[in-house]
């Protein structure tokens, strides 16, 4: 369930960051934590750095982007929960 729910956030995610038309260096912070994510829940690879790059992203769309913003905290708790 938790591995499906961080699947439609980050699908939420590249579509409100598409929809808002923001520049290419967003989108690429988007693809590279969703990437990372994918490879941590379903090949059981690590990324010490994993929760520090979500946090990274969550604070960098906070100004521009509060939608956004809500989803990767919301990616970043279930992380948490499920021990990553």
């Amino acid at each position: 369930m938790s591995n499906e729910r961080i699947k439609e956030l980050m699908a939420q995610l590249h579509s409100e960051l598409e929809s808002a038309q923001v520049d290419e260096e967003t989108l690429n912070l988007a693809r590279s934590l969703d990437v990372d994510i994918q490879r941590v829940i379903e090949e059981g690879e690590e990324n010490e750095n994993l929760l520090d790059q979500a946090r990274d992203a969550e604070a960098r769309f906070a100004a521009e982007h509060p939608v956004a913003e809500k989803l990767v905290r919301e990616v970043i708790d279930i992380l948490g929960k499920i021990g990553i």
